[in-house]
């Protein structure tokens, strides 16, 4: 890459727990001669993604290059963070040949977009190309609203009315600035399902996007990767709900940590995360736990009750045995109190 050439970026948006994570490792593992650099913007201060991309880190992609932004939404923080780390990242020798950003699961892309118009890094680079990745099985199920009946119920009784949750609008949003979806976990799904979240894909869709079904993040990057988009170029074409607002936040949502306490047994765990989900419509889990009699550590990832945990590294000497998880939900879903006797209570 010639150095007055502009440096490609790539913006990885979705829905929470889509996939994102995923489907960024296997492109660190199969750069195709690319040197990658990754930043990854989490919600919650728990660095779940971050420290799960520098465990892949390789040469092409060493843990130097991948950086964690837990500051709160970079869209929302150009000037102290967003711009500094993407200067540092160009800095770096050698410089990578491609940038991949991994938003939160609740950002908006667009926003995002229109901080590569800033006049110190405008130059030197270009976003090649912004990836939504979508969970089949979530958006065939209409995942978007608390209450689907309840809500279709209200729009069959007055049809001029708005009655869609802010999590359909982040959907949207992240569509619309989309130039590929990659539909991931579409053996969940199963072919109905996966018909089912392309039609909701279509409907949603501004222009004509290629949907591609993914499993296990595993997708050919050059398919993703060299689009030469140059999105921040054509915002107009990107429409957002929140086109017009000066600005914009994340009072909808809301997320907090909670310690937990050794586990015996990683299934008692997981039943009470599903009841999360069921009894206090949690949106998302991630974090750690220790299990007793267990040199490793619990990884833990759930979205809604679909819950997934495994053991992902030895504790380390000098480090406490303590699990931490970060819960996310709409604003009036959260309580800190409930939510720590929920997690420290026996299944039941």
């Amino acid at each position: 890459m010639s150095d007055l050439s502009k440096l490609p970026v790539t913006v990885i948006t979705g829905f929470l727990g889509a996939g994102k994570t995923t489907l960024i490792r296997h492109l660190m593992q199969n750069p195709q001669g690319r040197r990658l650099a990754v930043v990854v913007n989490e919600f919650g201060d728990v660095g779940v993604d971050g420290e799960i991309l520098k465990s892949c880190a390789i040469p092409d992609c060493p843990a130097e290059n991948i950086v964690e932004l837990a500051n709160g939404c970079i869209c929302c923080t150009v000037a102290d963070d967003f711009i500094p780390t993407i200067e540092a990242l160009m800095a770096l020798t050698p410089r990578p040949d491609h940038i991949l950003i991994e938003t939160s699961g609740l950002a908006l892309p667009k926003p995002l977009l229109k901080a590569f118009d800033w006049p110190d890094i405008r130059s030197r680079i270009t976003v090649d190309g912004v990836i939504a990745v979508a969970d089949a099985e979530a958006v065939a199920a209409g995942r978007f609203a608390p209450n689907e009946a309840a809500v279709e119920a209200q729009r069959a009784a007055d049809g001029s009315l708005d009655h869609e949750t802010p999590l359909s609008e982040v959907f949207e949003d992240q569509i619309a600035c989309a130039d590929i979806v990659l539909l991931t976990k579409p053996d969940l799904a199963g072919p109905e399902g996966v018909a089912r979240a392309r039609a909701v894909i279509a409907a949603e869709a501004p222009r004509l996007l290629p949907v591609i079904e993914v499993a296990e993040g595993v997708v050919d990057p050059r398919v993703i990767l060299g689009l030469e988009a140059a999105a921040e170029d054509s915002l107009d074409a990107r429409p957002s709900h929140h086109d017009g607002a000066a600005d914009h936040d994340h009072d909808d949502f809301e997320s907090v940590v909670i310690d937990i306490a050794e586990l015996s047994d990683p299934a008692d765990l997981a039943t009470r995360i599903e009841g999360l989900a069921r009894d206090h419509n949690i949106l998302r889990v991630k974090g750690y736990a220790a299990v007793a009699g267990k040199p490793m550590r619990l990884l833990v990832q759930a979205v809604g009750a679909r819950v997934r945990h495994q053991f992902d590294r030895p504790w380390g000497a000098d480090e406490p045995r303590r699990g931490r998880l970060v819960v996310i939900a709409e604003h009036d879903d959260i309580d800190p109190v409930a939510l720590h006797a929920a997690l420290n209570a026996p299944a039941g």
